[in-house]
């Protein structure tokens, strides 16, 4: 599978794969013979049926976790959106790559492969106020680097970011995605202070009245930046080969609902690791409909949130793969 443009793209997502009905219902039947009472899991259920379905395995475990991090940077910087330069993001690749970053810790505690793809960090995306921050050719070569960092044997992903004002695009994102006023999806971001928040509304406010009446893909392109299109094609690969998919914070999610939009239940394979501390985050996981798994207070990006639910995810499934049945464990069902 391959696209070369973003309407080959969207038929790739028009034609992506289902979940494994026939697995999901093994693995619900098997759910309730449980030693167990009826639900008393939870969520801990949801969530074993969910990965069952995706995986076509009544019984499956995580083996193979996969962390990937996308960086790239954004002309929009220029505004004065962020308290930090735009340096910072070639500073934090080379942290990443030499283990230093929160990332790092949680995907060795989550027993995950781990990998950076800096895209074009000497190249900033425009700035979105004076016209589109990526051509179609810029964006389709950004979902490429997602699209193909994605391991096939991998049968769990997180995919995070990092890319100095990449909350305000964002932000942006999601206000032409779901309208209302910019202030409603603006958050401090790295920490800007009062005055650094209203410019963001403006800028927000200004790019998506600039871009607002492009279709999905191509507010990705006209708002976003190289990483967010990077976790999109990622994402997308991973519905290909139906690997489930943990999705990160505000700025992964908002680059995540540019797939749903452009195609209903492109992100069924999704479920949402956490409720970031970034405003707006609750109110775009409402609107996909995604419940948080945990909401901690986190706003950092990098994958962290959804890295730090991997060993939960497990659990899950180890509960249902490795608990015995009633009949397994000659235990009266009642």
């Amino acid at each position: 599978m391959s696209f070369s443009t973003l309407s080959e793209f969207a038929d790739l997502l028009a034609h992506a794969p289902a979940p494994d009905y026939s697995a999901r219902e093994q693995a619900q039947s098997r759910n309730a013979q449980l030693t167990k009472p009826a639900g008393s899991l939870g969520r801990l259920e949801e969530i074993a049926l969910w990965y069952a379905g995706w995986r076509g395995d009544a019984r499956p475990r995580v083996a193979a976790p996969q962390v990937i991090i996308f960086a790239g940077n954004h002309g929009i910087t220029a505004k004065g959106v962020s308290a930090f330069p735009p340096e910072v993001t070639v500073q934090m690749v080379a942290n990443f790559e030499h283990g230093g970053a929160a990332i790092n810790q949680l995907s060795r505690n989550a027993g995950a492969s781990m990998s950076v793809h800096a895209i074009d960090l000497d190249r900033p995306t425009v700035d979105f106020t004076q016209g589109a921050a990526m051509d179609e050719a810029d964006c389709v070569a950004a979902l490429t680097v997602g699209w193909n960092a994605v391991d096939p044997t991998a049968d769990l992903l997180v995919v995070g970011e990092m890319g100095i004002g990449n909350t305000t695009s964002a932000a942006a994102i999601a206000n032409a995605l779901y309208g209302g006023a910019a202030a409603a999806w603006v958050g401090r971001g790295t920490g800007v202070s009062d005055a650094g928040l209203k410019l963001k509304e403006d800028v927000v406010a200004a790019g998506v009245a600039r871009h607002a009446d492009k279709d999905a893909l191509g507010i990705l392109a006209a708002l976003g930046g190289r990483e967010l299109a990077a976790m999109a094609g990622a994402i997308a690969r991973a519905r290909a080969l139906r690997i489930p998919v943990i999705l990160d914070g505000f700025i992964c999610t908002a680059a995540a609902a540019t797939l749903e939009h452009a195609c209903a239940g492109a992100l069924d394979h999704c479920i949402a690791g956490h409720q970031s501390d970034e405003a707006a985050h609750g109110r775009l996981l409402a609107a996909l409909g995604k419940e948080p798994l945990v909401s901690l207070g986190l706003r950092l990006g990098e994958g962290s949130g959804a890295a730090l639910v991997i060993p939960l995810i497990r659990a899950a499934l180890e509960c249902h793969s490795g608990m015995a049945t009633f009949a397994e464990a000659g235990v009266a069902a009642g």
